[in-house]
């Protein structure tokens, strides 16, 4: 879970916030996927596996950087983790 923390409290970093406030802004993304009026979209956010009533930014990590790997586009993470 290290690399997790080292990312959204790199992301809050950038940002100037806290990653309490850049976990909710990541929250309040998922909740607005998951109820897009467009059903292709919510199908994509509702494809991420969790445990709860929606996934946490946490899931959401690990399902975004799992699906990028599959899909061998692990240069964007590369990009990210150069910086």
């Amino acid at each position: 879970m290290e690399k997790i923390e080292n990312f959204f409290e790199r992301l809050a970093r950038e940002r100037n916030i806290t990653v309490e406030k850049m976990k909710n802004i990541i929250s309040a993304r998922i909740e607005q996927g998951l109820h897009d009026p467009d059903p292709e979209k919510r199908k994509a956010w509702e494809a991420i596996p969790y445990e709860g009533d929606i996934p946490t930014p946490e899931e959401w990590l690990k399902y975004a950087v799992e699906k990028l790997e599959a899909e061998g586009r692990d240069d964007l993470l590369r990009r990210f983790i150069d910086k």
